[in-house]
């Protein structure tokens, strides 16, 4: 079909967008297959309103590509508009007016999306495009946004473990007659060792590229060559039935020990225990309560320890609802916060990993290879280097969006402003998430063979992430002192002699005067 000529005879048109792979919408229900018409569309303003990584791009479209061809074996009309077609279209809204040429639709319907500035585009469309449109719920989520707002309503702190008990309670996930399972909330002391010498990991579940990934390769590679990361080896699934096969192994092989090395992080082993189905479950190739329902059963028979089924559920079921709930409760002016008035340009090595902190080359240079890094890597490496170094909290946003192929501004804006730099003041996160390198030697494997001695805290050849973490303890104690969890860290500074915090000072100051400018791309 002619992306220009679409059928002319359909009364709704149905939009899916690129994260919204799910049968189950809303926008499907009470929808005639044989009177409405699906849209679907490749358009580079989705693809290039940030560098996003070129297997992201690419598992996307693949991905697109994939659920057209499943809605059009289930008796739907699909309209597919290709990036690669003669008249391929800038943008969604040109795409939804394109198709509506010299059509008589009575609606567009679109669940609504997962960003702010999509959502607030498609309020104009109606008037723009002269034509009704209806914005339904996401309901592909446990809590629905007016449930959180009911949640947030007169709180005076916001804190994810009263809201995952709150979801614990009203779901009924690993709760025994109105008690949590196991007598406690949380096994989140359980579940931060480090990895032992020798320890083996599952093989991870690599799908092949069939001939239409292929063809997406070819596009991705000749549109996209100047985005950051590298494209092949591509092994993401990108079908409904080749994202359950990852979930499946990850139920077998890896959920067991997920919990216990879940915080662990080492350079041979990129993905240790960790189940890599993030970025499927946010594009909507698999759902989040069938998720929890199975790991929950695979504890209850047996087959697994509590500490991993309930480590693994707080992460779908707690902080991923909740910081979408944060998310939508504080857009649009989320985005702009910055408490420590950080200005910082990123360094050039976050886009290139040309730089001689192990720690950092390794998750960077992870990162470009694999468009994936686990919760701790993004936290506590390249999160708690750019917090401690007062990076631009605007700048790390965009690069977490840019890099990570499960990344929607959604679920990494509150993570990156709230929860790794801070920005927000503590409304997310109770106390910044700032640690020494002596955290990434204990948790990690990045230390040994590092041109900076962790153990040496200041001076020519020390860990710069030392002397950094006194520095921005320092430099934001006005705003910082009367944090609670606080107050013991600013009673070591105070205890310290004069001349060993000059000795931090300097040194940070140091270091922080040879840090490479921001990428010139």
């Amino acid at each position: 079909m002619h992306p220009d000529d679409p059928p002319k005879d359909f009364r709704n048109l149905l939009l899916v967008l690129g994260d919204q792979l799910s049968p189950g919408l809303d926008i499907f229900k009470d929808a005639d297959p044989e009177r409405d018409l699906v849209l679907m569309a490749e358009v580079a303003e989705e693809a290039t309103y940030v560098g996003h990584h070129k297997k992201k791009i690419a598992f996307v479209f693949s991905a697109m590509r994939h659920f057209a061809q499943e809605l059009r074996e289930s008796g739907w009309r699909v309209h597919y508009i290709r990036l690669d077609d003669e008249t391929s279209c800038a943008s969604l809204k040109e795409a939804v007016a394109r198709t509506l040429k010299g059509a008589r639709a009575e609606a567009v319907r679109i669940t609504e999306p997962g960003e702010f500035r999509l959502l607030d585009d498609m309020r104009s469309w109606q008037s723009e495009l002269e034509v009704q449109v209806d914005l339904l719920p996401d309901t592909r989520f446990l809590c629905t946004l007016a449930d959180f707002r009911k949640w947030a309503d007169g709180r005076k702190r916001f804190l994810m473990e009263d809201f995952y008990r709150h979801m614990r309670q009203k779901t009924g996930f690993l709760m025994d007659e109105g008690n949590p399972a196991g007598g406690q909330w949380n096994f989140d002391k359980d579940n931060r060792n480090s990895a032992p010498a020798g320890l083996v990991c599952p093989e991870v579940m690599r799908s092949p590229p069939d001939a239409i990934t292929k063809d997406v390769l070819d596009l991705v590679g000749g549109r996209f060559a100047h985005h950051f990361g590298a494209l092949e080896p591509f092994w993401f699934a990108v079908t409904r039935e080749g994202a359950e096969a990852v979930f499946e192994s990850f139920l077998e092989h890896g959920l067991a020990d997920f919990g216990t090395y879940q915080d662990a992080m080492l350079r041979e082993e990129r993905f240790l225990f960790h189940s890599l189905i993030s970025m499927y479950l946010n594009v909507g190739l698999l759902d989040a309560w069938d998720i929890c329902v199975r790991v929950e059963k695979a504890w209850r028979s047996g087959d697994v320890p509590l500490n991993s089924a309930e480590g693994f559920i707080r992460q779908i079921l707690g902080w991923r609802e909740y910081v979408r709930g944060i998310y939508w409760l504080k857009m649009p002016e989320y985005r702009e916060e910055n408490f420590f008035g950080a200005t910082r340009a990123l360094p050039d090595f976050y886009w290139t990993g040309e730089t001689d902190m192990a720690c950092l080359k390794a998750v960077i240079g992870q990162t470009h290879e694999e468009a994936y890094a686990h919760h701790i890597q993004r936290l506590m490496v390249t999160g708690n280097f750019a917090l401690l170094i007062g990076a631009d909290p605007v700048q790390v946003h965009e690069w977490y969006l840019s890099v990570y192929a499960d990344a929607y501004e959604w679920v990494e804006l509150p993570n990156t402003l709230g929860m790794s730099l801070h920005a927000d003041g503590g409304f997310l996160g109770s106390k910044p998430y700032a640690a020494s390198g002596n955290y990434i030697d204990k948790m990690s494997d990045y230390c040994s063979g590092c041109s900076h001695d962790v153990k040496k805290k200041t001076g020519e050849g020390a860990c710069p992430f030392n002397a950094l973490y006194w520095d921005f303890l320092y430099r934001n104690r006005p705003k910082l002192k009367d944090n609670h969890r606080l107050r013991t860290i600013y009673s070591s500074w105070d205890r310290m002699s004069e001349d060993k915090r000059i000795d931090y000072l300097k040194s940070a100051g140091d270091f922080l005067s040879s840090l490479p400018g921001a990428w010139k791309g």
